[in-house]
C-alpha cells in the first residue's frame, strides 16, 4: 500500500523512531523519579503504539518485544515492579533494538533483519518478564553500551523520513533536579502535520523566493509609468503654453487629458496589484520558509539517554538542562547540528566533569551541571554547551601542543587563551593521555568546527578554571541571508553579515607596516589588511582608493582578526539563496548566488575562503599589489639577519623585530650565516658571541673584510656583560655591543632603530 509516495513502512518507520526517543527520555527521567507513577503512562501509550504499529504490517518480532515491554511498564506503574537501573537498561536496549528495525532501509530488509535476530529479540522478551534484578545506582564501568546510539527526536524530511506529526515530549531532568530549563513553562498544544517530502518542500522554497523577487520587480515597472505620467504633464504643460489657437492644439489637448487620465487609472491599478503581490509573495515566501523550520529540541532527543549512559560509565553525577528547546531552526541545520552537539555534550563528560570525589574536594556539589542551551541573537542562531567542571588545563594543553610538534615552547608559552584553544580544533589533536572507545582520537571538536563552517558560522571556547563553555554561531536559516553589500572593482558582491565582525572606515594614514605587513589597529585589534582586488584577482577601475578613507571588512579565522578592504559599502539586504549549479564544480572565494529586485545576479562570497585565502597572503611577510600600495606613511622595511645558535634565544630575537615591522631571517651560527648574506642583501646583522663553527667575533670580521657587506651595521648581542668581549666585537667592528639584558629595557630595539631606522 502506498500513500502519496510514502508506503505503510516509512510510516512505520516514523512512528517507532518518534516513540523510541519519547521512551528513551522518559525511561531516563523515571529512573530518577521512580515514585512517581504517572511518568509511566505515556511509556506505556508510546510501547502500545508501536506493538500496534508492528502488528498492522505483521512484523510479529517487533510485537512480541514492544508487548514485553507494555507489560513491564504496566507492572512498574501499579507497584508490583520497581524501576531499578537494571529493569531500565533492559528496557532501553529493547527499545533499541525496535529502533534498529525501524532504521532498516525497506519492508524486506526489515523482515530478514527481524528473522536473524529472532533470538535476541526473545532473549529480551524473556528478560523483559522476569523479575528485575537489583543493582546500585551508577557503579564505574557497570552499564553495557547501547546497542545503537539513540537517535535525534525528530526526523529528517526526505521520502522516506516525514516531519513529525506530533510534538516533542517533554523533556525531563534525566538526573535529577526536576524538569529541564526549557520544561518548565506548559507545552504547546498539538497542531498537526502533514507528509511532505524533501525535494517537494525545496521546490516549494525555490518558487516562493522567485515568486518575491518577481513580485518586486514590478517596482521598476512602476517607475517607468510613473516617469512616463511625468513626461505626459511636462507635454501638456508645454501645449498649454503655445500661445497658437485652433483645432488641432486643442484636439491635441483633449487627447494629453485622455491619456493623462488613463494613465493614472492603470498606475493606480498597478500599484495596488504590486502592493498585493507583494504581500501575497511575501507571505508564500515566509511559510516556506517556516516550514522548514523545526525546534530545537528534535536535535536534543538522544542527550538525555547519552548523558546517562556515560555518565553511568564513568562513574560521574550528572544533571542535564536543556533550554531553548522551542526556537526553530532550519531543518538542514539542525541535521547537522546533531553530532556536534553529541561531540560537545560527550566531551564534556569525559574531559570537563570530575568524578564526585573530586568535586566535592574541589568545593562543589558532587553532581555537575551540563547545559545545553539555544536562542536567537543578533540575527544568528546561539548554541551554547557548558559545564561546571575543571575548565581547560593550559599547561597540559601547552605540553600537548609542544609534544605534536606544533609549536616551540617559546611560541607556545606566548598565545594567549583564543590562540591555544584553536588547537583543540585541529584534526588528530586531543588532551586525553590515552585512546578509548570515548575519547582520544581528536576527531570530536575537529567534526564540530568544520559543521560550523560548513553553513557559516563559527564556534567559541570560553574556560575559566571552573568550567567551559562552547558557543556555536550559526545562521538560523539557509534559505534566506542577511549581507552587507559592497563594492569590488566596480562589482557588487555580498557577504553574510553573521560571518563579520565588524565594518569599519578608516584614515589611510592608518595603515601602517606591523610585523612586515599591512596592518592597522582597530578597536584596539591588530588587523592585517589585504585588498579584496588582489585577492579576488580582479582588476580596479579608476578612481578606486584614491579616498582618504578606507572602508575594511573585519573577519575572524585561525584566532586572528583579518580586513578586507573594499572600495565601498552599498548597505545591507535580505536575500534568498540559489546554490551554485553543481557543474560550477568548487568556485574559489564563493559561497552562493541570488537575485536582486531589480533582476541582476549577486554572488555572495565565501567568508571562511576569504579568511584563509587572506592570511595566506598575509603570512607571506612581503607587500605586493594592491594591498602594498594602500600603505602611506610607513618606513622602507629593513631586512635583518640573527644569528644565534640557541633556538630560544634566536626565537625571542626573531620575534621581538618581527612585531617591531622588520624582515627577519635566522641563522644558526657564524658559518650559516655567512652563507646567508651570499643570497641575500641585508640592512643590518644581529649576532652572537659564542657559537660553534664560526664565533660572532670571527663573522664580524670577515663582514668588514669583504667590501660587498663592509658598510652593514652589525650588532653583537652576549649572555656574558665582559670587557674582553666588549672590547674584541668593537675592535673587530661591530656597530655596537649589547647584552641579553637589553630585551627587557628595550635598548636591543632601540639600538636597532638608531642604526637603521
Amino acid at each position: 500500500m502506498d500513500l502519496g509516495g510514502f508506503s505503510m513502512f516509512d510510516l512505520f518507520r516514523t512512528e517507532v523512531q518518534q516513540h523510541c526517543a519519547a521512551l528513551a527520555d522518559g525511561l531516563v527521567a523515571l529512573e530518577r523519579h521512580a515514585s512517581d507513577p504517572k511518568m509511566v503512562e505515556p511509556l506505556m501509550r508510546a510501547a502500545h503504539s508501536i506493538k500496534g504499529a508492528a502488528r498492522i504490517i505483521n512484523l510479529d518480532g517487533a510485537v512480541q518485544l514492544a508487548h514485553a515491554m507494555e507489560e513491564c511498564l504496566v507492572r512498574i506503574q501499579r507497584g508490583a515492579e520497581v524501576p531499578v537501573p537494571s529493569r531500565i537498561d533492559d528496557l532501553l536496549k529493547g527499545s533499541d533494538l525496535l529502533l534498529s528495525l525501524a532504521d532498516r532501509a525497506s519492508e524486506a530488509d526489515a523482515r530478514n533483519w527481524l528473522e536473524h535476530q529472532a533470538p535476541v529479540i526473545a532473549a529480551r522478551a524473556a528478560s523483559l518478564n522476569q523479575p528485575a534484578r537489583a543493582t546500585t545506582l551508577a557503579p564505574t564501568g557497570a552499564v553495557e553500551a547501547p546497542l545503537i546510539p539513540a537517535p535525534p527526536q525528530g526526523v529528517s524530511l526526505t521520502p522516506a523520513q516525514v516531519i513529525a506529526a506530533s510534538p516533542s515530549p517533554s523533556r525531563v531532568d534525566p538526573t535529577g533536579g526536576g524538569p529541564s530549563a526549557s520544561t518548565s513553562s506548559a507545552s504547546p498544544p498539538p497542531t498537526g502535520g502533514v507528509l511532505v517530502a524533501a525535494a517537494s518542500l525545496e521546490r516549494l522554497l525555490q518558487l516562493s523566493g522567485e515568486s518575491l523577487i518577481e513580485a518586486r520587480r514590478l517596482q521598476s515597472i512602476r517607475r517607468t509609468l510613473a516617469r512616463a505620467k511625468i513626461a505626459q504633464r511636462t507635454l501638456g504643460d508645454a501645449l498649454d503654453s503655445l500661445e497658437v489657437s485652433g483645432r488641432r492644439v486643442g484636439d491635441a489637448k483633449q487627447a494629453v487629458a485622455l491619456s493623462r487620465s488613463a494613465l493614472d487609472d492603470a498606475l493606480s491599478q498597478v500599484e495596488d496589484h504590486l502592493r498585493r503581490g507583494e504581500e501575497l509573495a511575501s507571505a508564500l515566501h515566509h511559510e516556506a520558509v517556516a516550514s522548514r523550520m523545526r525546534p530545537f529540541g528534535d536535535a536534543c532527543g538522544g542527550l538525555p539517554r547519552s548523558v546517562r549512559d556515560l555518565a553511568r560509565t564513568l562513574g560521574k553525577d550528572v544533571r542535564l538542562v536543556i533550554s531553548g528547546e522551542q526556537v526553530p531552526v532550519d531543518r538542514e541545520i539542525l541535521r547537522q547540528l546533531e553530532a556536534p552537539l553529541g561531540h560537545l555534550v560527550r566531551n564534556a563528560i569525559d574531559h570537563g566533569i570530575e568524578n564526585p570525589r573530586d568535586r566535592m574536594a574541589a568545593g562543589k556539589t558532587a553532581q555537575a551541571t551540563l547545559s545545553v542551551e539555544a536562542r536567537h541573537h543578533a540575527g544568528s542562531l546561539l548554541v551554547e554547551v557548558r559545564e561546571d567542571g575543571r575548565g581547560i588545563d593550559r599547561d597540559n594543553l601547552r605540553a600537548r601542543i609542544i609534544s605534536k610538534g606544533l609549536a616551540t615552547v617559546e611560541l607556545a608559552a606566548a598565545m594567549d587563551d583564543a590562540e591555544l584553544f584553536d588547537f583543540l580544533f585541529l584534526p588528530g589533536f586531543s588532551t586525553a593521555t590515552q585512546v578509548t572507545d570515548i575519547s582520544g582520537r581528536g576527531v570530536g571538536l575537529d567534526v564540530v568546527q568544520s559543521m560550523a563552517h560548513a553553513v557559516g558560522g563559527s564556534v567559541e571556547v570560553r574556560s575559566s578554571g571552573r568550567g567551559t563553555t562552547f558557543s556555536l554561531r550559526l545562521p538560523v536559516t539557509l534559505s534566506v541571508v542577511r549581507a552587507a553589500l559592497v563594492s569590488i572593482a566596480g562589482e557588487t558582491y555580498a557577504l553574510a553579515l553573521a560571518r563579520l565582525e565588524r565594518i569599519d572606515r578608516i584614515a589611510r594614514t592608518e595603515v601602517k607596516t606591523i610585523e612586515g605587513r599591512p596592518a592597522a589597529i582597530i578597536h584596539g585589534d591588530i588587523v592585517g589588511l589585504v585588498h579584496a582586488r588582489e585577492l579576488l584577482e580582479l582588476k580596479g577601475t579608476p578612481g578606486d582608493d584614491q579616498g582618504e578613507d578606507l572602508a575594511i571588512v573585519s573577519m575572524q579565522g585561525g584566532g586572528r582578526t583579518v580586513g578586507l578592504i573594499v572600495d565601498s559599502f552599498l548597505g545591507e539586504e535580505d536575500l534568498v539563496i540559489r546554490r551554485l549549479d553543481s557543474r560550477l564544480g568548487d568556485v574559489p572565494h564563493v559561497d552562493a548566488a541570488s537575485i536582486r529586485e531589480n533582476g541582476d545576479l549577486l554572488l555572495i562570497l565565501d567568508a571562511d575562503d576569504l579568511v584563509q585565502s587572506t592570511l595566506q597572503l598575509l603570512e607571506q611577510g612581503q607587500l605586493r599589489g594592491e594591498s602594498g600600495r594602500i600603505v602611506s606613511g610607513a618606513r622602507k622595511q629593513r631586512r635583518i639577519l640573527v644569528v644565534e645558535d640557541s633556538l630560544t634565544v634566536r626565537e625571542v630575537e626573531r620575534h621581538m623585530l618581527l612585531r617591531a615591522g622588520y624582515l627577519v631571517d635566522t641563522a644558526v651560527d657564524g658559518v650559516d650565516g655567512w652563507n646567508a648574506l651570499q643570497k641575500l642583501k641585508y640592512d643590518l646583522i644581529v649576532s652572537d658571541v659564542d657559537m660553534p663553527r664560526m664565533t660572532g667575533i670571527e663573522l664580524v670580521r670577515r663582514v668588514r673584510g669583504d667590501r660587498r657587506f663592509e658598510s652593514i651595521p652589525v650588532v653583537i648581542v652576549s649572555y656574558k656583560d665582559r670587557e674582553e668581549d666588549r672590547r674584541a666585537g668593537m675592535e673587530a667592528g661591530a656597530s655596537a655591543y649589547l647584552t641579553k639584558g637589553s630585551f627587557q629595557d628595550h635598548s636591543f630595539l632601540q639600538t636597532i632603530a638608531d642604526l637603521v631606522g
